[in-house]
């Protein structure tokens, strides 16, 4: 009974209170008007609102509309008071847009190729242009701001490269045929001797992934970067003709040559190639395997073109691609991938394999592809044979490589040198005086880390006795991987030359007394032919 009696005074208490705090409360329409200015697109309105309505609702009570980048003194939260006065400042951005140009810069480079002291101009300068985009600000019609916002480089400078001829320090060699070499994008030629050169093609534009005198050495076909970045090309086919004084290159109009393009012997003016497809991710390309051969007349005109091996996956790693070399005579043509070595049939485009490889797990992007060598009389192809070994997971994994021979006759493989390296790049000589042919081959130094090894070079009968090394002396660091390339023929005095790169630089080497003659010197020589 106690406990509701207090119940029920609690409830009356909070009805009475209920009943105060109503009687005291004010109605709305009950509150102070007051008189605001507001200040705005260069004129002043006055509005009559209820005392500590917020600037936003007066603002929307007067129809103003405000902007996204406009401001308000005081701000639109400030409740007003009588005799307040809104400040509205009108704020609007816009973006100019205007293109600069990059002045281009100067390069000189030393080449001992030219006569001392004498300059040649070999990429004309050219200024680029920059597309800048400035955000400007304006309060009430008024610019208060304009600062960067985005900068776009729509044509990169490109610098002018002067050559600067410099005293060459070695002897003049002579040379039988043309002997044509890449340096900084550029084409040199020299012919008699080694002292006399000139330049063939200035543009500094050739990627060097082709790069291949015809047999005749009258004509060079080589590749060239894009102009421009085009995501669907890599680089395009040219030849240019050495025997015509100031010829121009010839575009054959062909593109994406990453592995094979070259002269067919025997056939005039006769090319093949096998071509990619651009992709974004590494290594850059899809290879096609395929093998095409077109023949064109001296202005690029194409004669005669067919498909001998149509685009295929290649067998394992095949997206990597096939490389081909053409024996001697031209009657036949051999083919090398990762999983296997074996010749095509020209008459209808089969694959025929000699020998089976376990393709090596490099764990990159890029796959290893057998070199091929032909003998002179193309009887034999030497290559590099993927060895298995017990020592590793898989034969896969297996860092061993051989150099052996395959007789196209018995269609037998005899190894002749173990543990060569993957890079040996066997390269049989022309027919020599007292021997019917030799076999230049690298030799890695550590053999089961060819991958990133130097190599020495050696000289081998072909059955491969009499090995013996060449070049670089002892004591010296070895050669990058590379196809040396003998001399054509043999000179009036019965001595033969072996061309290679040693540090960015042309080297002869004869085989016989290991003497090595350094014939460039400017360090920046990447390819070169002999023929």
């Amino acid at each position: 009974m106690h406990t509701t009696l207090i119940r029920i005074i609690r409830s009356l208490l909070l009805i009475a209170l209920f009943l105060v705090n109503a009687g005291c409360g004010k109605d709305s329409s009950s509150l102070a008007q007051i008189n605001i200015e507001i200040q705005i697109d260069g004129k002043t309105i006055t509005e009559k609102v209820v005392e500590g309505t917020t600037v936003q609702t007066a603002l929307a009570q007067a129809g103003i509309i405000l902007g996204s980048l406009d401001k308000t003194d005081p701000s639109v939260y400030s409740p007003l008071q009588q005799s307040s006065q809104i400040k509205v400042t009108r704020i609007r951005e816009e973006f100019e847009v205007i293109e600069n140009s990059i002045s281009f810069e100067r390069q000189t480079m030393r080449n001992e190729s030219l006569p001392e002291g004498q300059t040649m101009l070999i990429q004309p300068g050219v200024n680029g242009i920059e597309q800048l985009t400035y955000r400007k600000l304006y309060e009430n019609d008024l610019e208060v701001s304009r600062t960067p916002f985005k900068s776009q480089i729509l044509k990169p400078a490109k610098p002018e490269i002067v050559m600067v001829g410099v005293q060459t320090p070695f002897t003049a060699i002579s040379i039988p045929g043309r002997l044509v070499y890449l340096t900084a994008g550029n084409v040199w030629l020299m012919e008699s001797t080694t002292g006399n050169r000139r330049p063939i093609l200035t543009s500094g534009d050739l990627d060097g992934r082709i790069f291949s005198l015809s047999p005749d050495g009258n004509w060079l076909l080589f590749t060239r970067k894009p102009g421009t970045s085009d995501d669907e090309q890599i680089n395009s086919l040219w030849m240019i003709n050495l025997s015509e004084s100031k010829s121009e290159p010839v575009y054959l109009r062909v593109d994406n040559i990453v592995h094979f393009a070259d002269w067919v012997p025997g056939r005039q003016m006769t090319v093949s190639f096998s071509t990619v497809e651009p992709r974004s991710t590494p290594p850059g390309w899809q290879a096609n395997n395929d093998l095409q051969i077109m023949t064109v007349n001296k202005t690029g005109g194409i004669i005669e073109r067919s498909q001998v091996v149509e685009t295929n996956s290649g067998g394992i790693y095949g997206w990597w691609g096939a490389a081909y070399k053409w024996s001697p005579d031209g009657e036949q043509l051999a083919y090398a991938r990762p999983d296997s070595i074996g010749l095509v049939n020209i008459e209808n485009g089969e694959l025929q394999p000699l020998l089976e490889l376990v393709p090596l797990q490099t764990r990159s992007d890029w796959a290893w592809v057998p070199n091929i060598g032909w003998a002179n009389d193309s009887s034999l192809i030497y290559t590099t044979f993927h060895a298995s070994s017990s020592n590793f997971s898989s034969d896969e994994a297996s860092p061993l490589f051989d150099l052996l021979a395959i007789n196209l006759i018995e269609k037998l493989p005899i190894t002749l040198v173990p543990q060569v390296g993957m890079f040996s790049y066997p390269s049989p000589s022309p027919r020599l005086p007292l021997r019917q042919y030799a076999i230049a081959f690298l030799q890695a130094v550590f053999p089961e880390q060819s991958e990133t090894s130097r190599y020495h070079l050696l000289v081998m009968d072909r059955d491969g006795s009499n090995r013996s090394k060449v070049f670089p002396p002892e004591g010296q660091p070895g050669l990058e991987p590379q196809t040396v390339v003998w001399q054509p023929g043999v000179s009036e005095d019965n001595s033969i030359w072996i061309a290679a790169i040693y540090q960015g630089n042309l080297w002869f080497i004869n085989p016989v007394t290991t003497q090595a003659q350094q014939i460039t010197g400017d360090g920046s020589l990447v390819r070169f032919d002999w023929k």
